[in-house]
Parts: C-alpha cells; structure tokens; sequence
C-alpha cells in the first residue's frame, strides 16, 4: 500500500463554479479542482503497475492506495474517493475483491473505473470483465481491441496491444455506455471519449509514451482522480488531456525510455491548471 499519512482525513468534494458545466475550454479548472480534494485512489490493479502508478498519482497531486486483498478491499473501498480495477494480473480472489470493492462505490456513489485489460487473450478475463460490467462501472478505459472485445464485437489484439484503430472502435463504446450508463473512453493516438449523448476527441501525447510499460494502467488512477467530484465526461477528458500533455512535456527532455519516466513525473506535478487549459488538445467529436 502507497498512502500518506495526510489521506487519512477524508474530504467532501467541491467542484467549482468553472467545473460545473460542460465547456472544455477551461480544462486546467478540472485539474485544479483535483488537487484541491486531493483524493483518496484505492487501486486493484497488476503487479507490473503497482509502484509506478502510485508515483503518477502523487506527482499529480492524488494519494494512491493499493490495497487488493479479498478480506479487506470493500472495507478500504469504503474509506477511499475513488476506485480503478485493472485485470492484468487478475485471480479469482482478486476478481471476487473487485467486484465488492466496485460494489461498495456504487453504493456510496463514488466514481470507479475499469480496464479489460488484455480482456480477448483468456476466458477467465472475459467472465470477470462481464462481472465487473454487469456493475456499471463510472468508466471504462481501454484500447480500441479491449473495447471492441468487451463489447461482444470481434477486436484484433496482441495479448495486452490493441491491433485496432480507435475510429474501429467507436461504435463498441456507444454499445458499452449503453451496458453500463457511464462513460466509455479509448485509448489511442488520438483518445475518443463519451458519454453516449456527447463526444470529445483529445489529441495530446507523445509516442515515447508507448515505450514505457503501465502508462495505460497508471492512467485510469489520473481519471479516477479528476472524476471525484466533477462531472464523468469532462473530468475524463481533462484527465487524458493533462496525462498526454505531461508526455509531451517531458519528450522535449528525455534522451528514451529510461530517462523519459522521471521527466514524465517531474512534468506532472509541475504541471499547473493554466498549463493545462493552454496545451489541452480538446476538440467535440
């Protein structure tokens, strides 16, 4: 488990008056507003994620807990603001704490979000992905294969890489909002998020992205984060527009992959709301 000792003190969320509506052109208010709750992230995700996400979560001003065990996750569940389930590494007695702890967030009303991660390579995935679906997770996130795959639709994947384009898959994350009354946001060269009635498209990131393992499961804990609180849609989309900004902040210094991560972190917490509403690369789709 990664937590500071000033999680502890749980806060109410306030979303500010330039959060509430639906006007992307004021992204870095999301980021703001984040920081100023400060949440609480309680994180059932792979082993390979664990540190790295912790440490993502941090810089950008979140506290991570990782906390998967069957006998205690829908206690922590209930102490936490915010919940992110990744199958990467999944078992059946991880499968089992992930549904009670998404259980716990729906009935407390908190967001939640959930990545199939690797969803088409086993059927074990595939029965716990349609579990963890039948509980209307806040957000799905997942490349366009894991979309297509968790949306009864035939996707090309290579183990965890998506073999298919984000336009592929649109139509597959209409058909998973209506499953679950959420949002559904695919991961890509360009990210393709939505609501099922709205759209957006964020075209921020770096390729040196696609060099570092986990960037994709470190994420969902930034969405979670931003989703406290704010309005799903927007906070989303804010959250994809400040995770590819920091990527390409920190490629204007990284020399590859080894020196790339440190530089991402920096350009996190460095990053600041007016950063954000000038660099986000947010169009309506």
């Amino acid at each position: 488990m990664y937590r500071p000792t000033a999680s502890l003190v749980l806060r109410e969320p306030r979303v500010s008056p330039s959060a509430k509506g639906s006007d992307m052109d004021q992204t870095g208010a999301y980021l703001h507003q984040m920081r100023a709750t400060a949440p609480l992230v309680h994180n059932i995700t792979n082993f390979v994620a664990m540190n790295v996400m912790a440490n993502v979560l941090l810089a950008v001003g979140a506290s991570p807990a990782m906390v998967h065990a069957r006998e205690e996750a829908a206690e922590f569940a209930a102490l936490a603001q915010a919940l992110t389930v990744n199958i990467g590494t999944a078992d059946p007695a991880w499968g089992v704490a992930m549904q009670d702890a998404a259980t716990v967030m729906n009935d407390l009303k908190r967001p939640w979000v959930f990545d199939p991660v690797g969803v088409a390579a086993t059927r074990f995935r595939q029965d716990l992905s349609q579990k963890l679906l039948a509980l209307k997770p806040t957000v799905v996130r997942g490349n366009a294969s894991e979309i297509l795959t968790l949306a009864g639709l035939s996707g090309s994947a290579r183990g965890v890489d998506a073999g298919d384009s984000v336009e592929a898959a649109m139509n597959a994350a209409t058909t998973l909002v209506r499953l679950t009354g959420g949002v559904v946001a695919v991961s890509g060269p360009v990210d393709y998020i939505t609501d099922g009635m709205r759209a957006f498209r964020v075209a921020n990131g770096h390729p040196m992205m696609t060099r570092v393992t986990v960037m994709g499961c470190s994420l969902n804990g930034i969405i979670a984060a931003f989703c406290t609180g704010q309005p799903v849609l927007e906070a989303t989309v804010a959250a994809l527009a400040s995770y590819g900004l920091a990527g390409e902040v920190a490629a204007q210094t990284a020399a590859g992959p080894g020196s790339f991560m440190p530089a991402f972190l920096d350009a996190l917490a460095a990053q600041t709301p007016e950063d954000l509403t000038t660099g986000a690369k947010v169009s309506a789709a």
